[in-house]
C-alpha cells in the first residue's frame, strides 16, 4: 500500500522540489498553512508529515504541539532553514521524529523518510501486538482474561496514547501502581520520568514540599533548594498513588497546579511552567468522601476524565489459575524450584476470598514455594487461612457488615451468621466434625445435616459428611 506524504510549506516552490523528490514511491499532499494542514490531516490522514518551521498564522513548533495534544501520533520530519540547535531540540521536545535544516541532498530526504515510516510501521505492529495481547488477557506485566480485566486493559490501553489525565480506581493490592506504570510506557512520553507519590505514606506537613518542592531557607533545615515531584515528571508521567488520603489544602494546590500547568515551590514566588501527565489511584469512595467534605468536587472531576477500574480479585476468580501459574513460574526461577499446584490446592485458591487481592496470592504463593518439600505443592504448603479459607482480614468486617449484620432479610442474616460461627469453629477443630458437634453442643449427625444444609466445604474437598475424623 502507498504511503502518504503531507508537505506542509508556505512557498510553492519549496513544495515543488519535496515533491519531485519524493512522489516516485509516495502519494503527496501538500498544504501551506497550520489550518489547511490541519485539514488534510483529516481528509488525507498522511504517514508522515514534512512540517516547516516558519510558517504564515500558527508556526510549525505550535502546530506540532497542538497535533501531540489533540493525540495525534503521525510521525513529524521538521524541514527547517534554520540552522539553530535551539529550534531542533525544541521541534523534537515537542514529539518530532527527526529535523533537516534546508539546503539538504535529496538522497538524504529520502532516506531519512524511508526510515521514519519504516520505524512508524515497526511502531504500529507493536501497537497492534499489544492491543491483541490486552484482549488476550495481557497488558504489561499484568494478566487477566476475565471480562473485568480485558474491558480495564483496552481502555487503559486506548488512553495512553493520549495526555489525558487518568483515575485508577481499586482496593489494594489489585495492581493500580503497574496500570499507572504500563499507561505510561505505552505513551509518547515513555523516554521520560515516571515519578510516583505514595499520598498516603507521606505526613501532611511533608507532601506539600514533596510535591512542589521548596526554596532555601523556605524552613527550618532548608538549606538548599529542592525540586519537587512536579518538577522532577516534567515531560513525563507523575503518579499520584492514594490521593484520597491527601489533605484538602494539598488537593487545592494541585488543582491548581493541573488547570494552570505551573508550580509554585515552597518559600518561593516565582512561577514555574510543568508539563506532566497526571495519573492518580485510590482505594476509597471518592463520592462518598466529596459527601463527607472530605475531598474536592473539582479536583475529582479534574482527575477524571478517563477513569479505570480494577475489580478486586474475589470478583475476578477464573482469573486465579493463570495467575497462579504465572506466579509459580517467576517465584520458581528465582528459588530454582520448579512445583506444579495439586488439584487440592488450586480449588483452595480459588475458594478464598483474597482480601489482599493479586499481591496477597503473590505472596501467597511464594510462601508455598518456599515450604514446598516435593515436586507438588500441597494444602499443608499455602498459609493458614488460605488452606482454612478463613482471612486473617475481610472486606466484609471492615464494612461492618460481618456474618450478615449488614443484611435487611432476617433469614439471610441468620443464614450468614450460622455458615460465619460454624465454619470458625471448625477451623479451630481443624476441621474435625466430631470434637467441633461436641464442642458446639450438637450431635455428630445433626451437625453434618446443618453442614449439608448450608453448603459448608472444607477448602479442596466435598461436603464435610466424609470429613476425616
Amino acid at each position: 500500500m502507498i504511503k502518504t506524504i503531507l508537505i506542509v510549506d508556505d512557498e510553492p516552490a519549496a513544495r515543488y522540489g519535496l515533491r519531485r523528490a519524493l512522489e516516485s514511491k509516495y502519494h503527496i499532499a501538500e498544504a501551506d498553512s497550520a489550518e489547511a494542514a490541519r485539514d488534510a490531516l483529516m481528509t488525507e490522514k498522511p504517514d508522515l508529515v514534512l512540517l516547516d518551521v516558519v510558517l504564515p498564522g500558527q508556526d510549525g513548533l505550535s502546530f506540532l504541539k497542538s497535533m501531540r495534544d489533540q493525540g495525534s501520533m503521525v510521525p513529524v520530519l521538521m524541514v527547517s532553514a534554520l540552522d539553530a540547535a535551539k529550534t531542533a531540540v525544541d521541534a523534537l521536545r515537542l514529539g518530532a521524529a527527526d529535523y533537516l535544516v534546508k539546503g539538504f541532498e535529496l538522497d538524504e530526504l529520502r532516506q531519512r523518510v524511508a526510515n521514519l515510516l519504516k520505524l512508524a510501521s515497526l511502531e504500529q505492529e507493536n501497537d497492534s501486538l499489544r492491543r491483541q495481547l490486552a484482549t488476550e488477557g495481557q497488558f504489561g506485566g499484568m494478566i487477566g482474561r476475565s471480562e473485568e480485566m480485558r474491558r480495564a486493559f483496552e481502555i487503559a490501553d486506548r488512553v495512553a496514547a493520549t495526555d489525558s489525565t487518568v483515575l485508577i480506581l481499586g482496593e489494594s493490592g489489585t495492581g493500580k501502581d503497574l496500570l499507572a506504570q504500563e499507561i505510561h510506557a505505552r505513551s509518547s512520553r515513555s523516554g521520560k520520568a515516571f515519578v510516583a507519590v505514595n499520598c498516603a505514606a507521606l505526613p501532611e506537613t511533608l507532601i506539600e514540599s514533596e510535591l512542589f518542592g521548596y526554596e532555601r531557607g523556605a524552613f527550618t533545615g532548608a538549606a538548599q533548594l529542592r525540586r519537587g515531584k512536579f518538577e522532577q515528571a516534567h515531560g513525563g508521567t507523575l503518579f499520584l498513588d492514594e490521593i484520597g488520603d491527601m489533605n484538602p489544602v494539598t488537593q487545592a494546590k494541585v488543582l491548581r497546579a493541573l488547570e494552570n500547568r505551573t508550580i509554585e515551590r515552597l518559600g518561593g514566588s516565582q512561577t514555574i511552567p510543568v508539563d506532566a501527565r497526571v495519573i492518580s489511584a485510590t482505594h476509597r469512595d471518592l463520592p462518598a468522601e466529596i459527601r463527607g467534605g472530605k475531598f474536592r468536587e473539582d479536583l475529582f472531576y479534574r482527575l477524571r476524565v478517563v477513569t479505570i477500574e480494577l475489580p478486586p480479585l474475589r470478583a475476578h476468580k477464573e482469573d486465579i489459575g493463570v495467575l497462579a501459574d504465572a506466579f509459580l513460574k517467576m517465584h520458581g526461577a528465582r528459588l530454582s524450584r520448579a512445583p506444579r499446584l495439586s488439584r487440592e490446592v488450586l480449588t483452595s485458591l480459588e475458594a478464598y476470598d483474597w482480601p489482599g487481592n493479586v499481591r496477597e496470592l503473590k505472596n501467597a504463593l511464594e510462601r508455598s514455594v518456599v515450604m514446598c518439600r516435593g515436586e507438588e505443592i500441597v494444602l499443608g504448603d499455602l498459609p493458614g487461612e488460605v488452606a482454612s479459607g478463613q482471612p486473617l482480614t475481610s472486606k466484609e468486617s471492615a464494612n461492618g457488615a460481618d456474618a450478615g449484620m449488614g443484611e435487611r432479610d432476617f433469614r439471610e442474616a441468620k443464614r450468614r451468621f450460622e455458615v460465619a460461627w460454624i465454619t470458625k469453629e471448625l477451623v479451630s477443630h481443624r476441621w474435625n466434625v466430631s470434637r467441633t458437634a461436641a464442642t458446639i453442643g450438637l450431635h455428630r449427625q445433626s451437625l453434618q445435616e446443618k453442614l449439608r444444609e448450608l453448603g459448608i466445604r472444607r477448602p479442596g474437598r466435598e461436603l464435610l459428611d466424609g470429613a476425616e475424623e
